[in-house]
């Protein structure tokens, strides 16, 4: 089959290489002539592990290609798919108008038959609006379909090769038929469902997880309290097999291109739709709330951050990715400079990244853990980067009193401590 996929963001990316690997063949999409001709040199704008060389690898077998060209994409495309960022605004609603010109620039150039795939994370109801613009603008027959995706940045080459599961939202059999076959070769379990079925899925999916995170970070609030270490209460809760011991995250709170966003969505679509006082909007207040208030804890602790050195390691929102969107990094380190704190930072793949993000901020970047560390007063280890975790900080520790805050919890307790380090993490003894 042809595949047009628009958008060469993340997901347009990685799901444009995929099913090249799969054997068909793929266009890949862009407005952006410089981010085209990067990706046909196989580069990528951000660090995806194992991607760059299944672009050049599909590119070089004639099964994959980038242009920024409508007519060339889309025309003689089987299947259409839709894959452009959906950002929020403020008050969380999911702004569409990406979707809905490149919907429109598409239309013209479709042929007889194709299926219009929306990718994209979008609210239920969205179909019907990307149908009136088709009705509008297209002239040849056409089907509609959500395939909403799963990826979780750091492994997303992976996941999209070894899903849990494939969603496929349609109301024609044929349509369905066709997106089982593009997906066989994944040997995943195939869910069939409505589009606003898929589309509640994604967002339902990103919620649940978001809300353990959550939920584990208002236990380790509990734990202070009272002596108890939430490791160990996660070990207790973890045995129970209706609730798991995966996906326990207490910290700072969940970050990222994807939980933040889906979760405000959510609970902004629930406002709308007048169910205001549900779980999502507490979520999300909660979350915006938690790094103030841990930092806010640990300040009385150190005894306050005015005037002291502060290393703060791991400035991606999680490991394996460049991606500092909604970062715990982008609140932390403007919070602590306020409070008057000198702060240096160290993070393997996310330094450029990082020159953007906290470029109004005042914060030393290094390349080394070594060098962000050094005449530290307190340490953050805030993501856990297996270089961050594995690095032996007994080996700088200074002939002065330092405190190491384990903000994931990643930590051996004592093994800090008998390296001279004054030990804080997160709901723990």
């Amino acid at each position: 089959m042809k595949i047009t996929i628009i958008g060469t963001g993340f997901v347009g990316v990685v799901s444009a290489a995929v099913y090249a690997s799969f054997g068909h063949t793929v266009v890949g999409l862009d407005i952006d002539e410089k981010k085209v001709q990067a990706l046909r040199n196989g580069k990528v704008p951000f660090y995806e592990p194992g991607l760059e060389e299944l672009l050049l690898e599909q590119q070089k077998d004639g099964n994959l290609s980038f242009t920024t060209d409508y007519g060339e994409a889309v025309g003689g495309s089987d299947i259409v798919i839709i894959a452009v960022g959906t950002p929020s605004t403020d008050e969380g609603k999911a702004n569409l108008s990406y979707l809905y010109a490149a919907t429109e620039s598409l239309a013209s150039h479709l042929k007889e038959g194709v299926i219009v795939v929306v990718k994209s994370t979008v609210p239920p109801g969205t179909l019907d609006a990307v149908d009136d613009i088709l009705k509008t603008h297209a002239t040849a027959r056409y089907d509609l379909a959500s395939v909403p995706e799963f990826l979780r940045e750091g492994s997303a080459v992976s996941d999209t090769l070894n899903p849990d599961r494939v969603v496929l939202g349609a109301t024609n059999e044929k349509v369905f038929e066709v997106l089982e076959d593009l997906h066989s070769p994944l040997k995943a379990p195939i869910v069939k469902v409505t589009p606003e079925s898929a589309q509640m899925g994604k967002y339902a999916a990103n919620a649940y997880l978001a809300t353990r995170i959550t939920f584990i970070n208002q236990i380790a609030d509990l734990c202070e309290h009272n002596g108890a270490d939430v490791q160990e209460v996660i070990s207790v809760i973890g045995l129970d097999k209706r609730v798991g011991g995966h996906y326990w995250y207490p910290g700072f709170g969940y970050g990222g291109s994807c939980f933040p966003k889906d979760v405000k969505e959510l609970a902004y679509y629930s406002r709308l739709v007048g169910e205001d006082q549900n779980l999502f909007n507490k979520v999300n207040e909660l979350n915006n709330q938690r790094i103030n208030r841990l930092l806010t804890a640990y300040g009385k602790k150190i005894g306050g951050w005015e005037g002291k050195q502060v290393a703060v390691l791991g400035l991606s929102f999680k490991p394996n990715t460049d991606d500092m969107r909604e970062a715990p990094s982008t609140k932390v380190v403007p919070w602590v400079v306020e409070k008057g704190a000198e702060v240096h930072g160290f993070d393997p793949k996310a330094l450029k990244s990082a020159e953007y993000f906290l470029q109004d901020t005042q914060i030393e970047l290094h390349e080394t853990i070594e060098a962000a560390v050094a005449g530290a007063d307190v340490v953050i280890a805030l993501i856990e980067w297996s270089e961050i975790v594995a690095f032996d900080y007994a080996s700088t520790k200074e002939d002065k009193k330092q405190y190491f805050i384990d903000a994931r919890n990643q930590f051996n307790p004592e093994k800090i401590s008998k390296a001279g380090y004054e030990y804080l993490g997160v709901g723990r003894k």
